[in-house]
């Protein structure tokens, strides 16, 4: 297989990617760290082992890159996962992994570990290696309690961190709740990983998806080819595999998890049907708004009275991914100011379509991924 520099160069050659000095820079440290990764770490000293003081030979530098929305974070996060040769890799979008831990520490608790935190972390990185996040982002006080300690143990114990953002390390939570709880993590991301920066001056998300307009209406054949473009556009799927495309369940919390039929990369399909026609809350949409950058949801109908519920779903939905600055495709039976014109809530509905106009706009689109920290 083609290392990562041979993949990059060839995407360059190719026309896929443009030159650009902040992405080449860090491709060739992502390249790096394969390079020190693939190398058998040392196994610990029987007086660390005794003692549980660390041994003088410690693990690679993680990395953590940052930087706007479509910069090809994402992209080089593919290429570094993909020609990295070892076993214990693993990826995982950052939400997904928070929900995750939640999960395991209760367990721990239950099972009446002394140490239910640091206890995972250490059963943890006896299996991962390298773990890779996509898009990190804190939005709530009791995520941002417990990774300082996390992070520190599963460095501690070996494993290597590498992961993107669209903040750099100072601004993450920023003006949060309690937030002096998580700069212990702020501290360790500068202490122990390399910060590299990707804002050059091409938006590839931007330009896969010029010329493509958000709102399609009315239904039909027509609309669906142009949001399935915008999915293929986005995702890099070929679109003579469509009926290949991955699916995959969202973990709504509490055992609660959501089948997203179509999902890859951050941009997730869904159907107005399933998530508007069900008995659905804002935690539910706040869900989606978290793990998907991009969201293409079809079949939107015409509104009215007698589908008061639906459209107050549907204004909980927007909300949420409004103010994730999700991006957002469409496949409508209309305009957004003609689909609820009568009925409880259309007063409210008028917000709801300034968001949706606003959500079409060249402003919207620059904005990154997340609610302000």
């Amino acid at each position: 297989m083609p290392g990562l520099i041979a993949r990059y160069d060839a995407l360059i050659a190719s026309g896929q990617l443009r030159a650009d000095p902040d992405q080449r820079a860090a491709a060739e440290r992502l390249a790096r760290l394969q390079d020190e990764l693939e190398v058998p770490p040392p196994k610990r000293g029987l007086f660390a082992r005794l003692t549980g003081s660390r041994d003088p030979a410690q693990p690679p530098r993680g990395v953590y890159l940052w930087g706007g929305v479509g910069r090809g974070k994402s992209m080089l996060m593919d290429l570094f996962v993909e020609t990295l040769a070892i076993p214990g890799k693993r990826r995982v979008h950052f939400h997904a992994f928070m929900l995750e831990l939640d999960r395991l520490i209760t367990a721990a608790r239950k099972s009446e570990q002394s140490d239910p935190l640091i206890s995972v972390a250490e059963a943890m990185a006896r299996d991962v290696r390298c773990l890779a996040f996509d898009e990190m982002v804190v939005t709530n006080t009791a995520d941002a309690a417990i990774m300082g300690r996390f992070f520190t143990a599963l460095m501690d114990a070996g494993t290597v961190i590498v992961t993107t953002s669209n903040r750099p390390p100072r601004d993450l939570y920023k003006d949060g709740l309690n937030r002096g709880l998580f700069l212990p993590f702020i501290d360790l991301v500068e202490a122990q990983m390399d910060v590299l920066s990707l804002n050059g001056p091409v938006d590839y998300r931007r330009d896969r998806i010029g010329g493509l307009a958000m709102w399609h209406a009315p239904l039909g054949d027509a609309a669906t080819a142009q949001v399935r473009e915008a999915f293929f556009r986005l995702t890099d799927f070929a679109p003579e595999d469509a009926a290949n495309v991955p699916s995959g369940e969202l973990d709504l919390g509490g055992g609660r998890t959501l089948h997203v039929p179509k999902c890859l990369k951050g941009v997730g399909v869904f159907s107005f049907r399933k998530l508007c026609g069900e008995n659905r809350g804002a935690a539910d949409y706040l869900a989606i708004a978290r793990a998907f950058h991009t969201v293409i949801l079809v079949g939107i109908p015409k509104m009215g009275p007698e589908n008061r519920n639906e459209a107050l779903r549907f204004i909980k939905l927007i909300d949420a991914l409004y103010e994730h600055r999700v991006k957002l495709f469409v496949t409508a039976a209309a305009a957004p100011e003609a689909l609820y014109q009568a009925g409880d809530g259309a007063f409210e509905f008028e917000r709801t379509v300034s968001r949706l106009n606003e959500m079409q706009s060249e402003e919207y689109l620059a904005l990154g991924h997340g609610t302000e920290d």
